[in-house]
């Protein structure tokens, strides 16, 4: 399998540039990377990888990408955090073109395998209103009643995969991410999300000695954060597994935003004077991953501790802050 050609979509995103990673590691020596974004704008660039530059929105590149390719991750979306999915749901409805051209395209081109990146965005938002989440369990998606926009894509996407495996037999596995955090993801801009916000926030007040810190929402909100590194190993065994129905992916270690901030802090070795911005998106009130159902059938969960992972992901975006700042100064941006 390590001579098969593995194609990953979204290459230039955080978890397809972090997958690749692991696939070189691993030793697989025919990888196709395929992301919308001109590859010196990708996140991570290996020049040993086949790296394509296609909109995958058509369904020609679509074909393209998927030739003589074995195996398919399938990550590519209009997506980013709570600001961004809140203020682009035509876009974010618009990823439907790609999982239905790859899976089209993978059919038509024998492709073994197909893994498609789903979100738990899709559960229903009645299951959420509660900051106490005790979980959410993968039949908590119907009736449906998904995130609009983002989450109504991802739910009709899975439905795809399911019905091109009853229909045309296609070997396809769905992971319902749940919110993904590490190095070497967006950190600015508007499409970053909480985790990576938190940490530039923090930086911004230490640095800039404007020691305050603005929230959005309550801070009472709950989530639970998977590091990369848990993200990747978990899309390879469900690949690998007999799970035929989707899946959480995700940490089951709940915190609140609040509590998210005092992490930070804490590594920062600072303290902040906190704002909440009431208007500003803010999701769901309660989000957390029911993992009943993945250590069933794998015997394994996400379980890298948060503290841990921030301290890693606050270290790299701290260098990408003050290197940026650095440039800026150079340049004589002000």
């Amino acid at each position: 399998m390590k001579q098969e050609l593995i194609a990953v979509t979204g290459a230039g995103g955080f978890i397809g540039g972090a997958l690749i990673a692991e696939f070189r590691r691993q030793g697989c020596t025919r990888i196709r990377a395929i992301d919308i974004k001109p590859p010196d704008e990708w996140y991570l660039r290996f020049d040993d990888v086949e790296n394509l530059s296609l909109d995958l929105n058509l369904k020609e590149n679509c074909d393209r990408a998927a030739a003589g390719a074995g195996q398919i991750y399938n990550l590519a979306a209009n997506m980013g955090g709570m600001g961004f999915i809140e203020s682009n749901k035509a876009l974010c409805m618009l990823s439907v073109l790609i999982n239905t051209h790859m899976l089209q395209a993978a059919k038509q081109q024998g492709v073994r395998r197909f893994f498609y990146a789903s979100s738990a965005c899709v559960y229903n938002g009645d299951k959420q209103r509660d900051p106490n989440n005790p979980g959410l369990k993968e039949e908590d998606a119907y009736p449906a009643l998904a995130e609009d926009g983002y989450g109504w894509e991802k739910l009709f996407s899975e439905r795809m995969c399911r019905h091109f495996t009853e229909d045309y037999g296609m070997y396809t596995r769905v992971a319902r991410f749940h919110n993904v955090y590490g190095p070497n993801g967006t950190w600015d801009g508007g499409r970053e999300k909480a985790p990576a916000a938190v940490c530039r926030k923090v930086i911004e007040a230490k640095l800039g000695g404007k020691h305050e810190i603005s929230i959005w929402g309550t801070g009472n909100q709950t989530r639970s954060f998977m590091y990369i590194d848990d993200c990747t190993k978990g899309v390879q065994l469900i690949m690998d597994s007999d799970i035929l129905e989707p899946i959480n992916l995700g940490s089951s270690e709940m915190v609140t935003i609040n509590q998210l901030v005092d992490i930070v802090e804490d590594i920062a070795g600072i303290q902040l004077k906190r704002t909440y911005d009431l208007g500003a998106p803010k999701g769901v009130a309660g989000r957390n991953s029911d993992n009943t159902l993945i250590k069933k059938y794998l015997n394994w969960e996400p379980g890298l501790p948060l503290r841990t992972g921030m301290e890693r992901t606050y270290a790299w975006i701290y260098d990408q802050y003050v290197a940026r700042e650095k440039g800026l100064a150079a340049a004589g941006v002000h």
